[in-house]
């Protein structure tokens, strides 16, 4: 998770939301990122579809089986339909998103009925000092 809380402070660099993400297979690495929706132009550009996209490439297979996903802040629908999709293993995050969370927050897409794949979830791994990030973020935002 601090690796996840570096690539976070990347996306904050970049004007973007601090959110970062990878995934690791068998202790290595394979994809990491960080939010670049405004820098790329792209709404699905969220820190979780990077390191996917990254992940995939390095393996030339959209199946990330074994795979576990870090990330900084609970994902949001779409994140979690890709994980889904990729088969990704497990998903540990930091900060929870009482707004848009959707790993058991706002609900657990995780847990809807007919999907052909589970993932298993922690959260709240260092979730002070990723709810710390986004806040300060924030605060500065608005001042």
């Amino acid at each position: 998770m601090q690796h996840a809380i570096a690539l976070a402070r990347c996306a904050e660099a970049d004007g973007e939301v601090p959110v970062g993400a990878l995934i690791v297979q068998e202790g290595r690495v394979l994809g990491e990122g960080w939010n670049r929706p405004i820098c790329d132009n792209d709404p699905s550009a969220h820190a979780e579809i990077v390191a996917l996209r990254a992940a995939a490439q390095q393996l030339r297979n959209y199946r990330l089986a074994g795979s576990t996903l870090y990330v900084t802040l609970e994902p949001c629908i779409m994140c979690t339909g890709a994980m889904v999709h990729a088969r990704v293993e497990r998903l540990v995050f930091g900060a929870y998103d009482v707004k848009r969370g959707a790993a058991g927050s706002q609900f657990n897409a995780f847990a809807l009925p007919g999907l052909n794949h589970q993932v298993k979830v922690t959260g709240g791994v260092l979730e002070r000092e990723c709810a710390e990030l986004l806040q300060a973020f924030f605060r500065q935002r608005r001042e």
